[in-house]
């Protein structure tokens, strides 16, 4: 069932339909939409196939078809990260092309477009934010890190004091202010951009 709510899925995208509008068509409710795409419910029976691709506008035996899967090029890659995982930069994933042409100061091409992982919250990193991420090791500017803590990856607001030091920050409090060279975190990349949905974006994201 789950190559089948794929499929529905797929062509519902394709179709332009909302999980709503197929459902009016089909003559469900949309959370039936959802389930059948989800896999939640398995058996679809033969009636609401033929109404589902009538609604898709397809044969059934399209509809029955295994979904061709179509993976971005590398270099347009969104990677997800993962708080218990390395980052995905790091394992050899090339920078995302794309960046060089947005009219953003801080981008370079070395960058790499992030989203968390389903699951996954970062501080200042919400599910469904792009972040453009500049792999780095060296603290050079205030702003936003992904940093390694005892194994796992967190983001931290890393900022000169007027004595030398670094005050560090999470998203709700300052933490404390260390020494340069005291860093209680390992640095793995500077947040060079942050792309955060809208609520209205959001209603689409979770669609």
């Amino acid at each position: 069932m789950e190559a089948l709510g794929a499929r529905i899925k797929q062509l519902r995208q394709q179709a332009k339909l909302s999980k709503a509008a197929l459902a009016r068509k089909v003559g469900v409710s949309d959370v039936s939409i959802s389930y059948w795409e989800s896999g939640t419910i398995r058996q679809v029976g033969h009636e609401r196939l033929l109404a589902l691709a009538d609604a898709l506008g397809c044969s059934l035996e399209d509809l029955l078809k295994t979904p061709i899967s179509q993976p971005q090029p590398p270099s347009q890659r969104v990677l997800y990260i993962q708080a218990h995982q390395s980052p995905p930069w790091l394992q050899q994933a090339a920078p995302v092309t794309i960046l060089g042409n947005i009219p953003v100061p801080n981008l370079c091409g070395d960058c790499h477009l992030v989203t968390p992982a389903p699951g996954e919250r970062f501080d200042f990193i919400d599910p469904g934010d792009l972040a453009a991420i500049l792999p780095t090791n060296t603290f050079v500017q205030d702003g936003l890190y992904i940093v390694e803590h005892f194994g796992k990856l967190i983001v931290r607001y890393l900022s000169h004091t007027d004595n030398g030091d670094i005050d560090i920050s999470d998203e709700s409090r300052h933490m404390e202010q260390v020494p340069l060279g005291d860093l209680p975190y390992k640095l793995l990349g500077q947040v060079r951009a942050l792309w955060q949905l809208t609520e209205m974006d959001k209603a689409s994201f979770y669609d």
